[in-house]
């Protein structure tokens, strides 16, 4: 960004008329890139800070340079063919000859300097071209150029610039919002035009917010704090909507391009070809991300052959348009926009009248993800897609308010919603349920649609304690199933009311209707419905005192393995566990209950695991009733609060109560009521700790025990500097969550916030840091 700079003498490094806040870590990785490479590369979005960001360097490191270090700004060069004149004027070089080129080789070959080249990406063949020349004949040039495209010359060290740093939207704030850049950045030049202006408790989440719709860019904070005249925090936040009308007033000696947002934005815009600009506003529809077969399927036509997708792609991943993420060998290659960006293709697409269209596509798109996941539950692909649909969560809310928001499209949610009931049950249950609600009650004929809705609605509603509203639902479900003649759901519908009542308290009842639906599943070829009627049916015989329910678990768990469908195993598993505790094979019951848990911890099902928790901490207070059984009954609390399930079920409350007397009866109300609390304050991570913990009879994480022992390096929690170490032995993140047990999700999350804590782009500085705290500590 090269708002706010002035020129003290032509050639010279320009003088920063506003301070320069935060970046340290990245000032350092450039100057140490300088080192290691005669052509470095800042690339990133307009507005990033990428201007900024290589002055700062230039300045530090110019004494290195016997000849200084010279800035050549290149935003209003329109002509390729005028670059070498131009960069000659920059350095003083008298450029009257009719090769250019020539007269910089000849004054550059015998000085030692360090070049900045500023915005290159519009001049990106051209400048390539000449730094390749000069640095071949000139031993002295150093040369780093800002540019949204790499230059592509052989040596080039290229540092990507990415946006101030702001705390994620599911990350607890620090205290201190000055610790994040982009709140700094905010401050500081809200106190240029309000002097007076501070951070008090009552603005610190609305500033941090701020910097979070702003994408964390320099240039939308710095236009967003000029309103700061007039307007408050809360009233520009409430603005944002329309970002791209409010920041249109810059510094009146800007360049053109940077005066708002928007201009920004365009400018990265028109330096796309017309395909990339339009694959640009069609990318525009997609929420959080997108992978390749979700482009491919949303944007072509009209001008966007399907074979040019991944090339268009390819061409706005270089211009940093957009961003591919870091994804292992199993996963699709996930890409990003910033909002910043997206959001101004949509308006580009809306102005074409075509935004309606590709929401469409994007629905249809989604639509059919959501059919693909439910065909493909029961069978060896669930664990992937269960992990693929967390990816994908944005673009399905999206789809679903879309179609909730446009007229007509009400079963289109339900389409979407109802076929993935399983996966709402993971993590999602109350959202799940407050999408399938609404499409119900907008979309009220009498169809297959409605029935199959009402029918995912009703399990999801059992999870949440709803009994009678979804034995209502049922009901509805059931005779339209009947007037359809649909037998597989008829079929459901009996067994998802079996269901109810198992959970409700009433097993006897039940069994009927479950059996019936066995016989009907297994009639109809019909193996999952198969394996979830076996399952509910190893439950109420359990209830009721038959035998019968550890065979009809362990039929459960065989079905399901026969067809690689691991969900329903691990489910499965968790029913034997219930069994064999409920006989006192303890052991047995741990070991079942343990499979499970890892089981639906490597899909990210975090409902399935509560369960599991949940049956463990029986096993503990009935076994072995101390206080170590306390706190992991505390964490059973903590997942299900975590997920926001509901554990008032009366077959699990019956369970819970007595596992609460026998540990008030061995250890004392006082001890049990502070290790439950304990437990119960847990996150969902040490919660699931603290169940392997038990099983393996020691204790789990004590964030009492944690407070009490020496500080770890960084600022880390322990549990980031024990995964840091982990990182300088070389395991990757699978690795990682194996040993710990916790999910792969979670231990990425996990390399993600030590990274942010100790300024760092990679694994192997980590690495190298910890090395040097261990000789830190030894010496």
């Amino acid at each position: 960004m090269t708002t706010n700079i002035t020129t003290t003498a032509p050639g010279a490094l320009p003088t920063e008329l506003t301070s320069f806040v935060g970046r340290r870590h990245e000032v350092a990785l450039a100057r140490r890139a300088l080192g290691e490479s005669r052509l470095v590369t800042l690339t990133g979005v307009g507005g990033v800070g990428k201007t900024r960001l290589a002055l700062r360097t230039a300045m530090e490191v110019r004494r290195q340079f016997g000849d200084g270090a010279w800035f050549v700004e290149l935003a209003s060069l329109q002509d390729p063919l005028l670059l070498p004149h131009t960069v000659s004027k920059g350095l003083h070089i008298n450029d009257g000859s009719a090769d250019p080129t020539a007269d910089l080789v000849d004054w550059l070959e015998r000085r030692h300097l360090l070049l900045v080249l500023d915005n290159c990406e519009h001049l990106v063949e051209a400048c390539a071209d000449l730094v390749g020349k000069l640095l071949a004949v000139c031993p002295g040039l150093r040369v780093m150029a800002t540019s949204r495209q790499v230059l592509g010359v052989n040596g080039e060290q290229i540092l990507p610039v990415p946006p101030l740093s702001t705390p994620g939207s599911s990350e607890p704030p620090l205290d201190d919002a000055s610790h994040y850049d982009s709140v700094a950045l905010l401050v500081d030049r809200a106190r240029a035009v309000v002097p007076d202006f501070e951070v008090t408790p009552q603005n610190r989440d609305i500033l941090i917010d701020l910097c979070r719709r702003l994408d964390g860019l320099p240039l939308a904070i710095e236009l967003a704090a000029v309103w700061l005249r007039v307007l408050s925090p809360p009233q520009i936040l409430d603005r944002l909507e329309d970002r791209f009308h409010l920041l249109t007033t810059g510094a009146r000696g800007g360049i053109l391009r940077q005066q708002a947002l928007d201009t920004a934005v365009a400018w990265s815009f028109d330096l796309c070809s017309p395909a990339e600009q339009l694959l640009w506003e069609r990318l525009s529809v997609f929420f959080g991300g997108f992978n390749l077969g979700a482009a491919e399927a949303v944007c072509p036509g009209d001008g966007i052959p399907r074979d040019d997708v991944l090339t268009l792609l390819a061409g706005l991943v270089d211009k940093s348009i957009v961003v591919r993420e870091q994804s292992d060998s199993r996963t699709a290659s996930w890409y990003r926009m910033l909002e910043t960006i997206r959001q101004y293709g949509a308006a580009r697409l809306a102005a074409a009248d075509q935004l309606r269209e590709y929401r469409m596509r994007h629905r249809d798109y989604y639509r059919s993800l959501a059919a693909q996941f439910a065909d493909e539950f029961f069978t060896s692909k669930v664990a992937d897609w269960l992990v693929d649909l967390r990816r994908e969560h944005d673009n399905i809310r999206a789809a679903l308010d879309f179609c909730l928001n446009e007229p007509g499209e009400a079963a289109s949610a339900l389409e979407i919603a109802a076929p993935l009931w399983n996966w709402w049950h993971t993590h999602f249950l109350q959202e799940g349920y407050r999408y399938l609600l609404r499409g119900l009650a907008l979309a009220t004929e009498p169809t297959s649609t409605r029935a199959y809705a009402l029918f995912a609605t009703a399990n999801v509603a059992i999870h949440l304690s709803e009994f009678d509203r979804a034995l209502a639902m049922l009901t509805e479900a059931g005779t339209l199933a009947e007037r359809l003649g649909d037998e597989v759901m008829a079929a459901r519908v009996r067994q998802c009311q079996g269901h109810a009542l198992v959970h409700s308290g009433h097993p006897a009842e039940a069994i009927p209707l479950l059996e019936e639906a066995l016989n009907d599943a297994q009639r109809l070829g019909q193996p999952r419905e198969e394996c979830r009627s076996l399952l509910l049916l190893s439950l109420a015989a359990g209830l009721l005192g038959d035998e019968r329910d550890q065979q009809l678990a362990r039929r459960t768990v065989e079905l399901a393995e026969q067809h690689g469908a691991k969900a329903s195993q691990a489910w499965g598993l968790w029913g034997l566990g219930l069994a064999q505790w409920r006989v006192g094979e303890y052991a047995g019951a741990r070991a079942s209950l343990r499979a499970g848990l890892r089981m639906f911890q490597a899909m990210e099902n975090f409902n399935g695991g509560s369960f599991c928790v949940q049956g463990l901490s029986w096993c503990a207070a009935f076994s072995s009733p101390d206080e170590d059984a306390a706190r992991l009954l505390g964490a059973a609390q903590a997942v299900w609060r975590s997920i926001g399930g509901n554990v008032s079920q009366e077959m699990y409350r019956q369970w819970d109560e007595r596992s609460e007397e026998l540990l008030r009866d061995s250890i004392g109300d006082a001890r049990f009521e502070s290790a439950f609390a304990e437990g119960a304050s847990y996150d969902l991570d040490q919660a699931m700790a603290t169940a392997f913990a038990e099983s393996r009879g020691t204790r789990g994480p004590s964030p009492q025990g944690q407070r009490a022992r020496p500080s770890v390096p960084g600022g880390l929690t322990r549990r980031e500097w024990e995964i840091a170490q982990m990182l300088a032995e070389g395991l990757s993140n699978k690795e990682i969550a194996e040993r710990l047990v916790i999910s792969r999700r979670t231990a990425e999350t996990h390399v993600e916030h030590i990274l942010t804590k100790l300024g760092f782009r990679s694994r192997t500085q980590v690495s190298a840091w910890v090395t040097d705290q261990r000789t830190g500590d030894a010496s």
